[in-house]
């Protein structure tokens, strides 16, 4: 079963790392990814540019609206995620507790849901 594990932590703590802090923090996330890779369970995933470079839609009565910044403010912000690929709730849990940036932050972890397939026209 496919999981999302959505990465979440304030950019504040980010920003206030030494460029060190910063390069050993991402040599762990590769390791990771390394690692689940190796595993079998990872499937995909990107960090994201920080939260000021987001750009929202909405889309209300037909129109689209288009507004800087994310949704809703958020002590935490997202800044990434994995696809992993688990047997069940339990594993993929387990799993998400090595990502290294939960350390500072959280990860949330989602089933993925499929859809349906498309309608056949006949």
């Amino acid at each position: 079963m496919k999981y999302l594990a959505l990465v979440y932590y304030q950019e504040s703590l980010i920003n206030a790392m030494t460029e060190q802090e910063w390069h050993d923090l991402n040599q762990q996330c590769i390791r990771c990814v390394e690692n689940l890779t190796e595993k079998g369970h990872y499937l995909a995933g990107q960090a994201l540019q920080p939260v000021s470079n987001a750009t929202t839609v909405r889309v209300r009565d037909g129109e689209a609206i288009i507004s800087d910044g994310p949704f809703a403010e958020t002590k935490e912000q997202l800044a990434g995620f994995y696809m992993l690929e688990a047997r069940d709730l339990n594993e993929a849990l387990q799993l998400a507790s090595h990502i290294p940036s939960a350390r500072l932050g959280s990860v949330e972890v989602r089933p993925v849901r499929e859809l349906p397939p498309k309608d056949q026209s006949v």
